[in-house]
């Protein structure tokens, strides 16, 4: 059972809620470690994880709802209570529930244990470029609903650890395993050497259609943002190109909805 240190607060200008007041600056958060859950859903599936809860900010309403879980926790977490309009002086508007929990972000797991010890045929996806916290959490999102054995993003990808990212990926960041790598480039050529077939989500000339290809062995799906799409050396590093049939005046979906298709066409595969 966890000890809760609860502390009423009457205005959010102290040292400990500093991660509270800096809801905007992402990426002093994650230097610092730590990760911001926004709403009540995504603080539930926090509070369900093995992330480390460090504290919570909360109106009296949502710590009464939330003290069981709470107390379940193994860790001591500092709990604030606050008013709704206490909490809304963070930006000046109403931006969230009335609930907000600070968590550890876990160390990055290792690519090659990953690789080692998830079972087969692997299904995994990879991303690129996708600077959109919210469309980042919607990928994290659909790898796990579809069964995503990892995913990995590139370096010139956004955090999924930034809050925008965590919300939009309902709190599934908290169970789907995500690998950051220095060089996606590399990484896809690690992959292609270990029999994992590459196949880049491309709508141009010359790709197959995904109702066509076979995925039911060793796979790696590869994304890019829907403006750019993917660079010529990652496109390089693909067995093949796959798109999604469309319409002629349609050329492309959103890189969330995408992955959504391509995951579950995989799945489906599969049985």
């Amino acid at each position: 059972m966890s000890v809760l240190h609860i502390q009423p607060v009457q205005s959010l200008e102290t040292p400990e809620l500093e991660l509270y007041r800096t809801l905007r600056r992402t990426e002093e958060h994650e230097q610092a470690g730590v990760l911001v859950a926004a709403n009540a859903k995504v603080i539930r599936r926090l509070l369900a994880s093995r992330f480390t809860v460090v504290s919570a900010l909360l109106t009296p309403a949502w710590l009464e709802q939330f003290e069981p879980l709470l107390r379940k926790r193994p860790e001591q977490i500092s709990i604030y209570v606050a008013e709704q309009k206490v909490l809304e002086t963070i930006t000046g508007y109403k931006m969230h529930q009335g609930a907000l929990a600070v968590a550890r972000i876990p160390p990055r797991p290792d690519f090659e244990n990953l690789l080692e010890n998830s079972p087969r045929p692997l299904l995994l996806a990879a991303v690129e470029g996708i600077a959109s916290a919210e469309n980042l959490g919607a990928v994290v999102r659909s790898c796990a609903a579809f069964g995503a054995h990892f995913l990995i993003v590139g370096e010139t990808c956004g955090s999924p650890f930034q809050r925008r990212a965590v919300a939009g990926s309902m709190g599934a960041i908290f169970e789907q395993p995500v690998v950051r790598v220095n060089n996606l480039v590399k990484t896809l050529a690690t992959l292609h050497a270990r029999g994992v077939r590459c196949l880049a989500a491309h709508p141009r000339p010359g790709a197959k259609k995904l109702s066509a290809v076979d995925l039911r062995g060793d796979c790696c799906l590869l994304f890019g943002a829907e403006g750019p799409g993917l660079t010529g050396n990652a496109l390089a590093a693909c067995d093949d190109m796959v798109e999604i049939p469309m319409p002629s005046h349609m050329n492309s979906l959103n890189v969330a909805a995408a992955t959504a298709v391509f995951l579950y066409e995989a799945t489906r595969q599969r049985g």
